[in-house]
């Protein structure tokens, strides 16, 4: 009888260890999602304060042209263009603003310092944002490489999480402080 027990024991055991890392899953898929709803509201709001400056007469036509399209096409990319088109933007922002003078010049302009201001904020949030979505992809992996998750299929038909991987360097211009 007592060897029952044991076995009994031993199924509530497995079986509370995998409710926990399933629950553990579900709850990094969770963070997952919500750190990727947080990395596309910044990289929206990259791309929106860049076409605000590139529409703005503040600057030169050609640097106005050259954002404005980099801008454009990170906003309206598909999703399996969306890294390329976010480290264009990336490129376009740092040859825009590769001279310390240009960002001189642009707040000296009536509006200019608003648009600096909202612009800095924007791309030095990229970085954050990509960083944690990243982290919580890397912690998802982690755990769904285990033997036990995969034998037992604790994911479920959650899809591997895959990181977002993009240039995300700001112009040091824009980053460094006033």
């Amino acid at each position: 009888m007592s060897i029952w027990i044991w076995v009994a024991l031993a199924v509530v055991l497995v079986g509370l260890y995998l409710s926990w890392t399933a629950g553990r899953l579900d709850r990094l898929h969770a963070r997952i999602d919500a750190a990727r709803a947080g990395l596309d509201a910044q990289l929206l709001r990259r791309a929106s304060a860049t076409l605000e400056l590139s529409t703005s007469t503040l600057l030169d036509p050609a640097a106005s042209v050259v954002l404005y399209q980099a801008a454009h096409a990170a906003r309206t990319a598909p999703e399996e263009r969306r890294e390329l088109a976010e480290s264009e933007l990336s490129q376009a922002l740092r040859a825009v603003f590769a001279e310390p003078e240009q960002v001189k010049e642009l707040r000296a302009l009536v509006g200019g310092a608003e648009y600096v201001v909202e612009l800095s904020s924007s791309v030095r949030r990229v970085p954050m944002a990509r960083t944690f979505h990243n982290d919580s992809v890397r912690a998802a992996r982690a755990v769904r490489r285990h033997r036990i998750v995969r034998i037992f299929r604790l994911a479920g038909y959650a899809p591997f999480p895959q990181t977002f991987e993009m240039d995300d360097a700001a112009p040091q211009v824009l980053v460094a402080p006033a």
